[in-house]
């Protein structure tokens, strides 16, 4: 089941999305600021995102070049604005596809299939990661040790994760730090170290 996060301030919007995209077999979160919007990708990253560039709190170009410095979550944009420039804009800020309103919802989740498809989300795409005793399962976002169940809290699992998905690569402690916590944590190490203890 592929999970998507609606980001607008539009009531009506969001539940039009939420009734349309739940009824064909999607998970949805919705939500109306881009501070909310960031901080539900950080608790649980979703396997797509559809948002609105017109926010109350934050613009949306910025809350897709927050998300881009961590996290290569799809994105499509969804905003009344037409022109040109503020597709470029929000295209080179990282979003992976642009629909303007008034929009026809079929054109939206054929486009939405079209993503999900090219980042195999929802369907069994995602790996296994293994070393020694150790499976880590990104898409059902489980591991275990031995063949047991590990627990680990959210923020433990965005860690992993971020280790996982970079295989054989140097991360630096600042990367680290905007992968999971964001932008606002780069100058903040001693977070990163207490976690690291955790999670070995």
């Amino acid at each position: 089941m592929t999970r998507i996060l609606v980001v607008d301030d539009d009531p009506r919007l969001l539940s039009v999305m939420s009734i349309n995209l739940t009824a064909r077999g999607h998970h949805v979160e919705t939500v109306a600021t881009g501070r909310a919007a960031l901080a539900s990708v950080r608790v649980a990253v979703p396997d797509l995102v559809v948002l609105d560039l017109g926010l109350p709190d934050i613009d949306g170009t910025d809350v897709i070049r927050e998300l881009r410095a961590w996290t290569e979550v799809p994105i499509v944009v969804l905003s009344g604005r037409t022109g040109a420039r503020d597709k470029v804009v929000a295209l080179d800020a990282g979003a992976d596809d642009y629909v303007t309103k008034p929009f026809g919802v079929e054109e939206l989740l054929a486009r939405i299939r079209a993503i999900t498809r090219r980042a195999g989300a929802g369907d069994g795409g995602e790996p296994h990661v293994v070393f020694g005793d150790v499976t880590v399962d990104l898409g059902a976002r489980t591991c275990t040790k031995g063949g047991e169940a590990v627990r680990l809290t959210p923020t433990e699992w965005h860690l992993l994760e971020a280790f996982c998905r970079q295989p054989g690569k140097l991360l630096s402690q600042r990367s680290l730090l905007g992968q999971v916590w964001g932008s606002a944590y780069l100058n903040q190490p001693a977070t990163l170290r207490l976690y690291m203890t955790q999670l070995r």
